[in-house]
């Protein structure tokens, strides 16, 4: 019996960061919207009403003047709101499909092999994901996933044509999309790879499919030999499988504002620990060192420069935020130095390891059973009622050095108080 063809779906949130802000806010569903990096930095979204107006990646300061010129709202990023209800469109999806690989925030590949009324079922998962959540989707259906991306892509290009919903497991529609795509625009090759295909005369995904996937190996890598082949047909590429621990575990971020004095900056590294060590609780993992770092500013010509960082051995593997948190503020003072504006700090959990994965000396402390259990605890009451609902007293509820959000929105779905109201009239 001759084995069924492989089949994926890519569903690919439209604008997703931008459609997020627009699911409680009705009144901008015309309005184009960009939203903004850590601290409004520079541009990391934009709805597609927007993008003839604004570029990816521009300074907020510097184009202040065109969003108001243009009407374009700016938003601070809430990734609280935009991970709640990503978390709800997975869940959507994988309600529908035989099997889901959530590949990023707003994407996620789904095996549809064997499975019949390929066309109806992506129309079913486009309709129920807006129904229960507001967001648009796209949903591209092939017999590769480098193929099943392309047509993606197509359903959102020519989305008042094809309704969002492009099934090219037909090989004439197929052969119409390859036709019709600059290559540069599959996935994977972008727009520099473009420029050494071009000398091979490979402008289309159809002149990519064509090409001999030997001479592609051997010229460029066997990533852009994979690509060729899943662009003619040809499966290289299957859903993946959980991924594993991670080996190291990093959280830094930019302050709000320059911090000066050491308390300040051990609050920010105390903060910082809190969500590492969550993220190490959440994979079971033990943590036998971490690293510390801050720096100042690099760019201001006009401000002094000093970046340092330490590495602390802690007495045991360890999962508890306290002992983790004692070690990170306490090794800050051997590289703070007063007088330099720091701008940011960075902690780095290494030489992870599972519980069973060590043999700990006879004679060695251990992590105590009490500390499990608290950690536990910890970690149930924040699933509950929210991340921060119960954290490290050295952690603070509203930090001066914390970032600048002066546009962001409402956290309508995870936090109490900031839950959607409809006034009656």
């Amino acid at each position: 019996m001759s084995k069924q063809q492989p089949t994926f779906a890519l569903v690919d949130c439209n604008s997703f960061y931008a459609s997020c802000e627009r699911v409680f806010r009705p009144d901008l569903a015309k309005v184009p919207i960009v939203v903004l990096s850590n601290n409004d930095g520079c541009v990391i979204a934009r709805s597609y009403d927007a993008k003839p107006f604004i570029k990816m990646g521009e300074p907020y300061f510097q184009i202040k003047h065109k969003l108001k010129q243009h009407g374009v709202v700016a938003f601070s990023s809430n990734y609280a709101l935009y991970g709640d209800i990503s978390e709800r469109v997975m869940s959507l999806i994988e309600s529908l499909v035989p099997a889901v690989e959530v590949y990023s925030i707003d994407e996620a590949f789904a095996d549809l092999t064997g499975v019949g009324g390929l066309d109806a079922l992506g129309r079913q998962i486009r309709a129920q994901v807006l129904r229960c959540t507001g967001i648009p989707v796209g949903v591209g259906i092939a017999h590769t996933k480098t193929l099943a991306k392309l047509a993606n892509h197509t359903a959102k290009r020519l989305q008042w044509q094809t309704g969002g919903v492009v099934n090219i497991t037909d090989p004439v529609k197929r052969d119409w999309v390859l036709r019709n795509t600059d290559v540069a625009e599959v996935w994977g090759v972008g727009r520099k790879m473009k420029l050494h295909l071009g000398t091979m005369g490979i402008k289309s995904a159809m002149d990519l499919a064509k090409a001999d996937p030997w001479t592609l190996r051997k010229k460029f890598s066997v990533v852009i030999e994979k690509t060729a082949r899943e662009l003619a047909g040809t499966s290289c590429l299957e859903l993946d499988d959980p991924d594993p621990p991670k080996q190291e575990i990093c959280c830094s971020r930019m302050f709000g504002t320059r911090l000066t004095d050491l308390p300040p900056i051990k609050e920010a590294l105390a903060t910082y620990m809190l969500r590492a060590s969550e993220k190490l609780r959440a994979q079971g993992s033990l943590c036998r060192k971490i690293r510390v770092c801050i720096r100042t500013g690099m760019f201001n010509p006009e401000e002094a420069k000093y970046a340092n960082g330490v590495v602390v051995d802690l007495p045991y593997p360890t999962d508890d935020v306290r002992l983790l948190t004692k070690a990170a503020v306490d090794a800050v003072d051997c590289i703070y130095r007063p007088g330099f504006k720091y701008s940011k700090a960075e902690v780095m959990l290494l030489n992870l390891c599972q519980p069973d994965e060590y043999t700990g000396d006879l004679f060695a402390t251990s992590q105590p059973a009490e500390s499990t259990r608290v950690m536990t605890v910890l970690d149930e009451i924040n699933a509950r009622w929210g991340r921060g609902t119960l954290r490290s007293a050295s952690v603070p509820s509203n930090p001066v050095w914390g970032m600048r959000r002066e546009m962001m929105s409402q956290s309508y779905t995870t936090r109490l108080d900031q839950l959607w109201s409809v006034a009656c009239r």
